[in-house]
């Protein structure tokens, strides 16, 4: 097991934790399963607040097929460059497909709006 605590080099308040779900997490759309992994990534991070928890999903472990919304993409100083994912037209998820090098962990990892989408984790450590 592994907990990593990644630092933004130029605000050191600005942190982000990083622990392995022990659990099975599915991820569902009105139903429809989008993502199944055991290899799910919780990520806690304080900056200009305390931010809910956000669960990362392996992209190789998506079961649907998400769009990249063109032209769309922002900066976090302690994360990188994300994109944003679209299924059926609407936004549901961000990737940081571009890390800075300190935050390569979470890179090909999806995370989900939970506002848009169900997330189950399910096991005897959920």
């Amino acid at each position: 097991m592994f907990r990593l605590t990644i630092h933004n080099p130029d605000n050191d308040a600005h942190f982000m934790r990083v622990k392995p779900v022990k659990a099975t997490v599915r991820v569902r759309r009105d139903g429809v399963l989008l993502a199944e992994t055991r290899a799910a990534l919780r990520v806690l991070e304080t900056g200009r607040d305390v931010y809910d928890p956000v669960i990362y999903i392996p992209a190789t472990d998506l079961t649907a097929q998400l769009q990249t919304v063109e032209g769309k993409s922002t900066h976090c100083p302690l994360k990188g460059d994300a994109s944003y994912l679209t299924l059926d037209g609407t936004e549901i998820a961000w990737i940081y497909d571009r890390p800075l090098p300190f935050a390569d962990l979470i890179a090909g990892h999806v995370a989900f709006y939970r506002e848009k989408v169900a997330i189950e984790e399910i096991g005897p450590d959920a």
